[in-house]
């Protein structure tokens, strides 16, 4: 974990969205965070594509956005010859 320096701008976008969406000001940001990465690494989508994408990775054991965006191989199932 690290700290992100921010303007004061978005961080008070960030604070209106939070109380607006019953998130902590964190979650907010992290959330866009996820959204814009999926977005730039995935153009073709819509925000409810993306937004689906999420929902379907939690569904199947959580969010690794590594293998969303195709930078990790899939685990090997156990007894899988390489």
């Amino acid at each position: 974990m690290g700290i992100v320096k921010i303007s004061d701008p978005l961080h008070e976008s960030l604070r209106l969205a939070s109380q607006a969406l019953s998130r902590s000001i964190n979650a907010q940001a992290e959330h866009w965070m996820r959204i814009g990465m999926l977005a730039e690494l995935h153009p073709q989508l819509s925000h409810s594509d993306i937004c689906q994408l999420l929902i379907r990775a939690e569904q199947e054991g959580g969010l690794d956005l590594a293998r969303l965006a195709g930078w990790s191989q899939p685990a090997k199932a156990k007894g899988a010859r390489a």
